[in-house]
């Protein structure tokens, strides 16, 4: 199964992580994409560190990014900095999508 997780809060980190953890204990696919407030989860080690992580990609929205002030230049080259037309592949491609 492919999951996709659309995080636009920064609200739910805990969540986050745990059903990351969980879809690859069941061998999900799991493509994360990270805009608004939710870009502040990007200075957080914890959330970065999914990035590396077998089966799971996190894609970020640029524009978000840059109005919160995060800095991508920072970031794991595993984490791309892309548009909402990542987001929109993401919700196509994925069987399920939970929004955080």
């Amino acid at each position: 199964m492919k999951l996709g997780i659309l995080i636009n809060t920064d609200k739910h980190l805990e969540h986050i992580l745990g059903v990351t953890r969980a879809a690859i204990a069941q061998k999900h696919e799991t493509s994360i994409f990270v805009m608004d407030s939710g870009t502040r989860l990007l200075e957080n080690d914890l959330f970065v560190a999914l990035a590396e992580l077998p089966t799971v990609s996190i894609t970020l929205c640029e524009h978000s990014a840059k109005n919160y002030g995060i800095n991508t230049d920072v970031l794991s080259e595993d984490i791309c900095c892309a548009s909402q037309f990542n987001n929109a592949m993401m919700n196509h491609n994925a069987d399920r999508v939970i929004v955080l």
